[in-house]
């Protein structure tokens, strides 16, 4: 296929919009059902590059859920705890544990499901009947994968009333060394962003506490290569083999880092006794489930436990989730790995990782108060690496 009509480009006034290679070879993709969007080409060609490196990173399977050219989470494929299990709505999938690539999906859509509702998922692997299975009932947009079992193939197909849009690439495309795009009718070009991240990215450690266990430094690449696909300014938390906050298109540094502690905070607080035992009536579906949740935790638009508002949602009043609760609760937590895709400009980054458990910090270094920032580092006991790589994504 040398190129692919598209309906329109990002809004529907922009007509006509096609994709196609610049040089006139066929495309790498084979487009197995469904007709993706302009959007959606974007979400799947930014989210298969940041899977295929974490798997060559890792050598795990690996998994990301994209929204608007922006990583919710990634992950790769360690088999997740019961509380996890249950907090990410998968406790009753049949084989998941025997299935690494949907365990890494199970965790990049469970991390932040209210930004992942009507996702692009990507896998790093041929996609499996478990994974298809998982994917199957949430709200999704499409998927791109190197391959797909003929299981799997069916299920997905039965999607969004057989319109689903799964797309299969060729693994082994490797893109010209110049890129270009346009705006405002003016051509930019740049060598891409090859950059390699890798353990050796971290030698560079400029804290006393020097002690970065392989389980952080796998966490921190996967956050490192989840900025390297996320728009900029950018940070991302990570554990356990996932990135559980991602702070994405801020101006402000600090800005990026509260919004990733967030949603890194609201992942933890999903696994609480409180919140998985949440009197939910059977009827209520996950994506209202989501919601109710958010604002059980976050204290949102509407107060959840409030007499005339619980009734909607529950069998029995549910007591709240107080801040001190959560405070508690959160002051438990360690062991966080956080990456930054450019330098932090004051030591109030670290503080607010602080509060979110982050323990090892990965950022390129070189801002005037470098010194300031090392020294909130050394006070708390965190690693800090200076990588030297910025990593802007635009």
């Amino acid at each position: 296929m040398k190129e692919f009509e598209l309906k329109y480009g990002c809004n529907p006034n922009q007509k006509p919009a096609k994709i196609y290679m610049r040089d006139g070879s066929d495309l790498p993709i084979e487009i197995l059902n469904g007709r993706p969007g302009y959007i959606n080409f974007l979400d799947a060609f930014n989210s298969w590059q940041l899977v295929k490196e974490l798997k060559e990173a890792t050598g795990l399977p690996a998994a990301t859920s994209f929204k608007h050219v922006s990583p919710t989470s990634a992950a790769v494929g360690i088999v997740l705890p019961e509380k996890l299990k249950k907090a990410c709505f998968v406790d009753d999938i049949e084989g998941l544990d025997d299935s690494p690539l949907a365990c890494a999906y199970a965790r990049a859509r469970g991390t932040d499901r209210l930004c992942s509702f009507g996702d692009w998922i990507a896998l790093s692997d041929e996609c499996d009947a478990v994974t298809a299975t998982l994917i199957k009932r949430e709200v999704s947009d499409g998927i791109i994968a190197p391959g797909y079992t003929p299981e799997a193939l069916e299920i997905l197909k039965s999607k969004r009333k057989g319109g689903y849009n799964i797309v299969k690439i060729d693994p082994d495309y490797v893109p010209e060394e110049q890129e270009t795009k346009q705006v405002f009718g003016i051509t930019f070009q740049q060598g891409r962003n090859n950059y390699k991240i890798g353990k050796d990215l971290f030698d560079n450690i400029v804290t006393k506490n020097k002690n970065l266990p392989e389980s952080a430094l796998r966490d921190l690449i996967i956050t490192l290569i989840t900025l390297k696909y996320t728009q900029s300014n950018s940070v991302c938390y990570a554990v356990d083999g996932q990135a559980i906050g991602v702070g994405a298109g801020q101006q402000s540094r600090i800005h990026c880092t509260r919004l990733a502690g967030s949603k890194a905070d609201t992942w933890f607080l999903r696994q609480s006794d409180k919140v998985l035992n949440l009197p939910f009536k059977e009827e209520i579906g996950r994506p209202v489930r989501d919601n109710v949740i958010d604002g059980y935790i976050n204290q949102n638009e509407e107060d959840v436990c409030a007499d005339g508002i619980w009734q909607k949602y529950f069998t029995e009043q549910p007591s709240p989730f107080t801040p001190e609760e959560q405070k508690e609760y959160l002051s438990k937590v360690t062991d966080v790995a956080l990456g930054s895709d450019a330098f932090f400009p004051f030591a109030d980054n670290v503080e607010r990782a602080l509060k979110s458990g982050v323990k090892y910090i990965a950022e390129p270094g070189g801002s005037i108060r470098d010194d300031l920032v090392i020294e909130c580092c050394d006070a708390n006991d965190v690693v800090m690496a200076f990588t030297g790589m910025r990593l802007f994504h635009h």
